[in-house]
């Protein structure tokens, strides 16, 4: 059997039309949105010590009682006070006496301290600083921290969007424009959340606050970033 193999003559080939492939382009946008805090989150509580764990327990239990008492008499509902540490321990003391062997002596206890926290969740900021001062009033020694947020961040978060997006095409159809081609349907689109807040500070308590005015609050603005990578076809030929 013999077996025939039509030749295309090379003249024939280059006059065909192939279709041109142009081509993707993907570019990075970023869009920030900046507004100021609703909210603030502060950790604060007790801290009590004894000769014996049930002794600072005791004092701990009602200083908690009193602390939690007055930031539900300023307004903060129950759903808003977590209790978000508690911890017992002996208070040890060294000593550089060794006994016989030269060895050191072992660390004796002498009393137990008892550490109660709980995270507040302040919805009106311009109670912060009365909310502050009431809760150092009625007791509480340690203020850990307090940071700001915005309740419900998603009208933000789109406004950084439609930025982020807008920010990626100018890029895209400047560097197509330059390529001789233009931009063609969206292949695919990614995001990235970032959020920049002040960082909590801690704020530690002192007798002498209990008679002091108001505590000064600054919230600050947050930031609310996406970062989008978006890819596009490029258009087939020069345009």
């Amino acid at each position: 059997m013999r077996r025939f193999t039509a030749l295309i003559p090379f003249a024939l080939l280059a006059g065909l039309t192939l279709p041109a492939y142009a081509g993707t382009i993907s570019i990075e946008g970023r869009g920030e949105v900046a507004a100021a805090p609703d909210m603030a989150m502060v950790n604060s509580g007790v801290t009590t010590q004894g000769a014996t764990a049930r002794e600072a327990l005791d004092a701990n239990t009602a200083a908690m009682a009193e602390l939690i008492a007055a930031l539900k008499g300023t307004g903060i509902e129950a759903r808003d006070i977590q209790t978000s540490g508690f911890s017992v321990s002996p208070n040890y003391v060294y000593s550089e006496d060794r006994d016989a062997n030269g060895y050191t002596l072992p660390p004796k206890i002498n009393g137990y301290q008892v550490s109660n926290t709980v995270t507040v969740k302040v919805r009106q900021l311009e109670e912060l600083g009365t909310i502050l001062d009431k809760s150092v009033t009625v007791g509480a020694n340690t203020v850990n921290g307090v940071s700001f947020s915005v309740a419900d961040p998603s009208e933000l978060l789109n406004k950084a969007r439609e930025a982020a997006f807008a920010d990626a095409q100018a890029k895209a159809e400047l560097y197509a424009t330059a390529a001789g081609s233009a931009l063609d349907e969206i292949v695919s689109i990614s995001e990235t959340q970032g959020f920049n807040d002040p960082q909590p500070y801690p704020m530690y308590a002192r007798a002498e606050m209990a008679d002091s005015a108001k505590v000064p609050v600054e919230a600050g603005e947050l930031s609310f970033a996406i970062n989008v990578s978006v890819q596009w076809e490029l258009a087939d030929g020069k345009k």
